[in-house]
């Protein structure tokens, strides 16, 4: 996360930082970002940062990344949001997760409509116009979240 901050910041982007605060204290927060939320756990923590994106890529990555992929896959499943989602699959990192949720689908555990939310390329200037021109597909509510 450090990489990508020092190569946006220094090319005079915007990197916001979202951090609960008992990593905070530790000194694990990025000194040069543009904006700082510190968050009292990690579950508002990942709310944050929901909120504040326009869209999520996950880059390979570890234990983090595949469970921040997999809630944001979730939350739009059950149409808490429908921002572009992508895999930046390089060196074909996530070919493995891909043929997990591929899996699901044929298995029927996952519907067809939700494999299609993600857009996955090998490099970042194929996963990004993929994100731009994605449409979400046309997906039939999980569960009406306005009923009681």
């Amino acid at each position: 996360m450090g990489l990508i901050a020092d190569a946006v910041l220094q090319d005079g982007g915007e990197s916001i930082g979202v951090i609960p605060e008992f990593l905070a204290t530790k000194e694990l927060l990025h000194p040069g970002l543009t904006h700082v939320h510190i968050t009292e756990d990690m579950h508002t923590r990942k709310a944050k940062m929901a909120e504040l994106s326009d869209a999520f890529i996950a880059l390979p990555g570890g234990l983090g990344t595949f469970e921040e992929f997999f809630e944001v896959m979730t939350w739009a499943q059950l149409g808490v949001h429908s921002k572009p989602i992508g895999l930046l699959n390089a060196n074909r990192f996530y070919d493995p997760v891909v043929n997990l949720i591929d899996h699901a689908v044929e298995t029927g555990f996952v519907r067809k409509e939700h494999r299609e939310l993600i857009s996955v390329a090998p490099t970042t200037d194929e996963l990004l116009t993929a994100m731009l021109h994605h449409k979400n597909p046309d997906i039939p509510k999980w569960f009406d979240l306005d009923e009681t």
